[in-house]
């Protein structure tokens, strides 16, 4: 049995099946890590939900910021953007169904028999492995819960910037989330620049990517995580492994072989 993981999908659906085709992946003996944004931008949001949904117990997922969007709209505390492509979802006779399947998936997944976690954007350099596991566990309580649309109204923002032991409520959930789903650059403390979406030189001093603090609590941890198409799939250090290459944009949709680590991609624009 192989283990892959695969960048931000973005509802390419396509360029996803070709991928798995270019190594032949068996969704009966092999299994696919999805680093989250499965849907949004691509116009195949509805067929990747599905396909990923009918792959059962051979695909680990974590949620990105785009499918927390679509849970929230599906929620109705939030409304369809201009540039969502999030209709034929929306208006399909099981959205329901993949829209509560999607509900329950986590915001960060670890497996420690491959040593490998998985999580969309990236873990804040102040929290170790385990307390981030812990607090995502909390944001998945409210999704999951009865209290979930609620949540979706608060989850929009970007404050607070940085941290505290002592955020309660609906704060405390929403840096979670943006830690979790959105981060990119931030300092040392773990306070968050979330305009910059930039390559790995921020304009603010003090600010590098989440992955390049040198004290940073997670440095000895293997990380898989998407998010930040603009590195084009390159990070250091070498336990870190970015996988979005931009395919909802024009790029190449990336495969990671956990066991070999060895990378594959499609191109998207031929698709």
């Amino acid at each position: 049995m192989r283990t892959f993981a695969v960048g931000d999908i973005q509802g390419c659906h396509d360029s996803l099946r070709c991928l798995l085709d270019s190594v032949a992946f068996d969704a009966s003996l092999d299994r696919l890590w999805v680093v989250g944004d499965l849907v949004n931008r691509g116009p195949q949001s509805l067929a990747t939900l599905r396909y990923l949904k009918d792959l059962g117990g051979q695909c680990k997922i974590v949620l990105g910021n785009h499918d927390l969007h679509l849970l929230a709209i599906g929620s109705g505390a939030q409304r369809l953007r201009k540039s969502d492509t999030l209709a034929d979802v929306l208006e399909a006779p099981d959205c329901g169904a993949l829209l509560a399947w999607l509900r329950g998936q986590p915001l960060m997944y670890r497996d420690p028999q491959l040593g490998f976690t998985m999580v969309h954007a990236g873990i804040p350099p102040c929290w170790t492995l385990e307390r981030a596991l812990q607090l995502a566990a909390e944001v998945e309580q409210s999704l999951q819960g009865e209290d979930a649309q609620a949540f979706f109204a608060h989850m929009y923002g970007a404050g607070p910037r940085q941290w505290n032991d002592d955020l309660t409520g609906y704060k405390r959930l929403r840096c979670i989330v943006n830690y979790l789903t959105r981060m990119r650059f931030c300092t040392a403390g773990g306070k968050l620049d979330l305009k910059d979406k930039g390559s790995t030189v921020s304009k603010r001093s003090g600010y590098l990517p989440w992955f390049q603090h040198k004290k940073r609590r997670t440095r000895h941890e293997k990380i898989i995580f998407g998010h930040w198409a603009a590195l084009q799939g390159k990070a250091a250090p070498a336990n870190v492994y970015a996988l979005d290459t931009g395919c909802a944009w024009g790029g190449r949709l990336t495969l990671l072989q956990l066991d070999n680590e060895k990378l594959f991609s499609c191109d998207c624009s031929l698709i």
